[in-house]
This record gives structure tokens, C-alpha cells and sequence, in this order.
């Protein structure tokens, strides 16, 4: 397994490297988003470990650039802990985020995680469908009816869970895991926000809410039944 470190703090990127190559790794290292992005894409690894902010493009750019291209598991290292940059990581196209400093065997698995999230993602090619409700994971589109709704990367992933597991309550934390890996170190909060995002894009013409509430356990995809949002 190929990692690259896309970091421009020398010491960091090399305590990364040292963990990852006694783990068993193969590292390539970039100290810049330029060189980082030249090498995913010339070289494609088998995870990428960006720091958020660097000396030439901002991390988040990086991680955009590199989703319009690969799929490839991103996990994001950067000094900053509040929600507002978790969320933002996340909706360039991470799939996990820590924060420095970190253990390295935390590190290694989120690392794993990813990679288990990838290949379970990966293996789930047919499209979904759910009422009026389509998703192509394939070619990562959704339609409510004939009207294509534009979600985010988290979103689409939010909604494709929801949509594999419909007429089953999902609590918080199994969305959490699923969707934002069992070391999301924020809170379960987190899925409320995403779920009011959801709703808010599928809710098109006046069509009937598919995201149901289920008060002090979780959210369920079903037809509204009249009494609950």
C-alpha cells in the first residue's frame, strides 16, 4: 500500500512518513499542493494524508481538484479542530480529518477505515431507488422525479446509506460511523445538520418529506405517514 503525505512542515511530514513506513507503507512525500496534486494524479496512491494549509494552494482546493479526478481516500491533517473547518474539509471531499497532534495509532486507523469504507463503496455499483427518489453511485447523480438534485460528496454519501438501509431507523451513531468513519472525533450534531440539508434539496415541487424523524433515536427513509418530520 502507497500513501502520500501532501504536508509542507518538514518534522510533521516526517514523523508521518516514519509511522506509516513501520507499519508497513510505502510513503512519497510533497511539500506543496502543486507537487502534491501532480504526483496523486501522475502516480495515483492508494490514500492521501493532506495538510489543510499549505504554502501554495489551500488544502481544501487541493482536495477538490483531486475528487474531480480520483476517488481516492483523502484524510486531512491540519491544527484546526472547530466544526465549521471540519465540515468544510469534509464537503471538499474528505473522507475523515484529524487533528494535530494525533497518536499514530489513531492515524493508521482512520486509515484503515477509509480504505474499508472504499472498497465496501466500490463494490455497491447499482443504482438506488426509493419512491420518486433515484441515485446513480456510478455516476454520482441523484433525481427526485425528473428534477437533478446537486449534493455534496458527504450528502450524496448521507443519502446513499439511507437509501440502501430504507424502512430501517438509523441512529446517529450508525450514521456517524458509516458515513464519517468511527473516529469522527465531533458531535453526533453533525448528522442533524446534514440531514436539514438533505431535506432542503429534496424537497422539490412540493414533494412529500422521504427523510423521517424518529425522536431520541435517529432518522429512517420512508413515505411520510403524516405525522412526523
Amino acid at each position: 500500500m502507497r500513501a502520500l503525505v501532501i504536508e509542507d512542515d518538514p518534522q510533521m511530514a516526517r514523523i508521518v512518513a516514519l509511522e506509516l513506513r513501520h507499519a508497513g507503507w510505502e510513503v512519497t512525500a510533497a511539500e506543496s499542493g502543486r507537487a502534491g496534486l501532480a504526483e496523486a494524479i501522475g502516480h495515483p496512491p492508494d490514500a492521501v494524508l493532506l495538510d489543510l494549509t499549505l504554502p501554495d494552494i489551500d488544502g481544501l482546493e487541493v482536495c477538490r481538484t483531486l475528487r474531480r479526478v480520483s476517488d481516492v481516500p483523502i484524510v486531512m491533517l491540519t491544527a484546526r479542530g472547530d466544526l465549521a473547518e471540519r465540515v468544510a474539509g469534509l464537503d471538499a471531499g474528505a473522507d475523515d480529518y484529524l487533528v494535530k497532534p494525533f497518536a499514530p495509532s489513531e492515524l493508521l486507523a482512520r486509515l484503515r477505515a477509509v480504505l474499508r469504507r472504499g472498497r465496501s463503496g466500490r463494490s455497491v455499483p447499482e443504482v438506488l431507488q426509493f419512491a420518486d427518489l433515484r441515485l446513480d453511485p456510478a455516476r454520482r447523480e441523484v433525481r427526485r422525479g425528473e428534477t437533478p438534485i446537486n449534493l455534496t460528496r458527504r450528502e450524496f454519501d448521507l443519502l446513499a446509506y439511507m437509501m440502501e438501509n430504507a424502512g430501517i431507523v438509523l441512529t446517529r451513531d450508525m450514521i456517524l460511523e458509516r458515513v464519517w468513519g468511527w473516529g469522527f472525533a465531533g458531535s453526533t450534531n453533525i448528522v442533524d445538520v446534514y440531514v436539514g440539508y438533505l431535506r432542503n434539496k429534496l424537497d422539490v415541487d412540493g414533494r412529500p418529506n422521504l427523510i423521517q424523524t424518529v425522536r431520541g433515536v435517529g432518522y429512517v427513509l420512508r413515505e411520510s405517514e403524516g405525522g412526523e418530520g
